[in-house]
């Protein structure tokens, strides 16, 4: 398994024990000793999980649990000398995804970070799938493959129409003048006489709509442009 982990403890023996396990797995770690400066290391290095102790000078663990969560969502194992239920319910409400009392047994912490990261890297690869597939209604469109559907039909499109319809429907809702659509796809200058993208909307509409003159995706909005 690879990975960069974020080991964060006051208590230099730990913070080494730990690395030692994780490293022996293939994983790479930076150890931070405060909350502080886990704080600074994660300006300047992407980490795929942070071991984060509780009991720490200056600001525990609770509160640089918060402060993380604020705008990054890797996993966070929290370790904490505290045992009682209360304890584990303020960690894990404070954004923690697991809870390790201390004194832990290595290989546990080993399994944890694992079954983490599993998770972690299989929602980041869903993710960023669906990002490259866009679905309104009955149509869908792949931006990886180039690839439209209509009803789970296969429409075939030239790549100016693709371009056109994948630049409205990343767009929904807003009204694209037909110069910016030219602009946008031709990558020139626009010239007012040319009905280049009238021409191309029309053929994009007979192959996606069921009646092209009464359209349900394409929509002109009249004086203005086209909208999704």
């Amino acid at each position: 398994m690879n990975g960069k982990v974020l080991i964060v403890d006051d208590d230099p023996e730990i913070r080494n024990l730990i690395s030692i396990y994780l490293e022996n797995e293939g994983l790479e770690t930076i150890k931070a000793s405060d909350a502080l400066e886990a704080l600074e290391l994660l300006e300047v290095h992407h980490f795929d999980l942070i071991i984060l102790d509780i009991m720490m000078p200056e600001m525990d663990g609770i509160e640089a649990c918060m402060k993380i969560r604020e705008e990054r969502n890797m996993p966070i194992i929290m370790l904490s000398a505290k045992s009682d239920d209360i304890d584990k319910i303020q960690g894990l409400s404070s954004g923690a995804d697991d809870y390790l009392s201390k004194p832990f047994n290595p290989l546990e912490l080993i399994a944890r970070v694992k079954s983490q990261l599993r998770r972690y890297k299989k929602y980041n690869i869903e993710a960023e799938s669906t990002k490259s597939v866009i679905k309104i209604g009955d149509l869908t469109i792949n931006t990886d493959t180039r690839q439209v559907w209509i009803k789970n039909r296969e429409v075939r499109l030239t790549p100016k129409e693709f371009d056109i319809l994948e630049l409205l429907a990343r767009n929904k809702g807003i009204v694209l003048s037909i110069e910016k659509i030219y602009e946008a796809v031709w990558k020139e200058n626009y010239f007012k006489s040319d009905n280049t993208v009238m021409v191309h909307i029309t053929k994009i509409r007979f192959k996606i709509e069921d009646d092209p003159k009464y359209p349900i995706y394409i929509k002109t909005v009249w004086g203005v442009g086209y909208k999704i």
